[in-house]
């Protein structure tokens, strides 16, 4: 598919700032077979035979950002078949947790009794027209920030049965400690050469978060949700996270505003 195809959304309610735009840049540089995993989802603009994304209008600028010319089929789902009020209701419940949001935008384009069907707890835009727009847009930042939602990703039917030892893979740091015994070093030089070795153990996150999700002990999804150990769709940042520190950062953001 030609990624000139694709155009970012007209009515996109979130603000893109330059910061999480960078970090996602470089995601996608990186790891762009992530795309197969979490495509976006597009309909098609029936005025020019374009798609455009309900979900995924970041990941469109980052790849537009890096000059993909083509891109797989697979980093595409469409959506035509949806009807608008699903189509709008997919927009909103697929950013929640991420971004700041356009409510200048909300409030002019969108309906705004149906937003709260869905389960935004919206601001009120006219009970105080004294207020400034930047006051608005940061009181109604505080809101979205205790929204809680349902993820939209689906879950699928036969779960993955995996193994904890089947998140790590030793092969390279064996190797390393066969390699090292072959050298005439004391114990405690040897020792310490089998720490170096440690960044050798490859770990694969996606069975990491596969096992948390499906497989895991609730003592295991305790310690590994405390210790911050796995990369999910939801939380913040990407991690899971308990209570205490969700607090803790929405206080410093505050203190920061």
């Amino acid at each position: 598919m030609n990624i000139s195809d694709l155009k970012q959304n007209p009515k996109n309610p979130r603000i893109i700032k330059d910061d999480k735009f960078k970090k996602l840049v470089k995601s996608l540089q990186e790891f762009p077979e992530m795309m197969e995993k979490r495509p976006m989802v597009c309909v098609t603009d029936t005025a020019d035979g374009k798609l455009f994304p309900l979900g995924g209008n970041m990941r469109l600028k980052a790849l537009q950002e890096l000059k993909y010319k083509d891109i797989p089929d697979s980093w595409v789902m469409l959506a035509d078949e949806w009807t608008e009020e699903k189509r709008q209701e997919f927009v909103i419940k697929d950013n929640l947790s991420m971004g700041d949001w356009s409510w200048d935008e909300l409030n002019a384009d969108w309906d705004l009794q149906q937003l709260e069907e869905w389960g935004l707890d919206l601001p009120d835009f006219e009970d105080d027209e004294s207020e400034n727009n930047e006051d608005r847009i940061k009181k109604a930042t505080e809101i979205l920030s205790g929204l809680k939602y349902e993820p939209l990703y689906y879950e699928p039917i036969e779960k993955p049965n995996i193994n904890l030892f089947d998140c790590i893979n030793f092969d390279k740091y064996n190797a390393k400690l066969k390699a090292i015994d072959e050298y005439d070093l004391t114990t405690e030089q040897k020792e310490v050469l089998k720490f170096f070795a440690y960044r050798f153990i490859k770990i694969d996150f996606e069975n990491v978060a596969n096992y948390y999700s499906f497989n895991a002990s609730d003592e295991e999804q305790k310690a590994i949700e405390r210790l911050r150990l796995v990369l999910t769709d939801t939380g913040l940042n990407g991690f899971v996270e308990d209570d205490l520190l969700k607090i803790m950062k929405e206080s410093i953001d505050a203190e920061n505003d």
